[in-house]
């Protein structure tokens, strides 16, 4: 009788998915394309419909920026190796036409960016986290003004309320843009609060094509793997002592998939996709023969941007220090 959870690893996830960001959600849950759902949603934001279809996932992003279909792009808090295919991602922020970045320290995004502006950290201001099981954990701003080096820096939702402002009042036409109409934190938990939570059918899952388990054969496997708490990640910019206690990264492969690819514990295996190669130490762990798991973004710039492969793909796996094995790229 037991079912799957879902626990997202970061602390904005779940109240993303509740705020409405999935392309086919509404506020609270609600699918895009219920009727009755778009109609308390459009009353709620004071509007007369709400625009038909639904919006565009990640990926869509990306590649609708890549190709100039999309003429200006905003990104806040994003780095590109945040997503499935960096390459694709550093792409499309180079093809933008107009590209705008909130962000609270230096990034490949900020680089790029036409227009940056700096956003509060988390201490600084005031929000709600929603919990894995979808509790709301209100919380107040543990630095007050006074005490803040920073004390002009706004938080990112009083910068999207400005621009959405500004934007409104310099449209024109039958697509006039409209005002957030969300100046701080407590008109979001007002209307968050009006829209309440959906009671009707909920959305269907969307029909993804069945994807083919891959096939590993000898000197291959199918790399799996996941972030680590500890890694890469821009917020420990600067804290040298808190990065110093992250797990050390090592590539883990069965006994079995060891001994046939000849790289015992301790020594460098590489792992190659169709990008390049990652090298890391083997640490031989109890787990399924051919697959080989990687930390994702602990080592060089990250597994998907040096290898271009993504878990559940096939990689091709060799004794790091083999001359004859894969070039050795990061």
């Amino acid at each position: 009788g037991a079912g799957l959870v879902w626990i997202p690893r970061r602390a904005g996830e779940r109240g993303a998915v509740e705020a409405g960001a999935l392309p086919g959600l509404l506020p609270g849950g609600r699918p895009a394309t219920d009727p009755r759902a778009r109609e308390e949603t459009a009353a709620v934001w004071g509007l007369p419909e709400l625009p038909r279809g639904t919006g565009r996932d990640t990926g869509q992003i990306v590649e609708a920026a890549a190709t100039g279909e999309l003429a200006a792009l905003l990104v806040a808090g994003v780095e590109p190796a945040d997503l499935p295919d960096p390459g694709r991602a550093r792409e499309a922020l180079d093809a933008v036409g107009f590209l705008v970045s909130l962000e609270q320290r230096p990034s490949e995004v900020t680089d790029r960016a036409d227009v940056v502006f700096p956003v509060s950290a988390v201490v600084e201001r005031s929000g709600t986290f929603v919990d894995w099981e979808g509790r709301a954990r209100p919380f107040e701003a543990a630095l007050k003004p006074d005490q803040m080096v920073r004390r002009h820096v706004l938080p990112d939702l009083r910068v999207l309320h400005l621009l959405a402002d500004a934007m409104a009042a310099e449209a024109a036409g039958p697509q006039q843009a409209v005002p957030l109409r969300l100046p701080d934190v407590r008109a979001a938990r007002a209307e968050l609060a009006r829209l309440g939570r959906w009671t009707g059918a909920r959305a269907a899952d969307p029909a993804e094509p069945a994807r083919p388990v891959p096939t590993a054969g000898p000197g291959e496997a199918v790399l799996a793997g996941h972030r680590l708490l500890l890694d890469q990640g821009r917020l420990q910019d600067g804290d040298d002592a808190l990065a110093a206690t992250r797990h050390p990264a090592v590539a883990r492969l069965s006994p079995a998939t060891a001994a046939e690819t000849g790289v015992v514990d301790g020594e460098p295996l590489a792992v190659t996709g169709p990008a390049g190669t990652v090298r890391l130490p083997l640490l031989i762990t109890p787990m399924p023969d051919r697959v080989v798991w990687l930390p994702l973004n602990s080592t060089g710039g990250g597994v998907a941007s040096d290898t271009g492969a993504r878990p559940g793909e096939a990689v091709r796996i060799a004794p790091g220090g083999d001359p004859e094995g894969p070039e050795v790229l990061s």
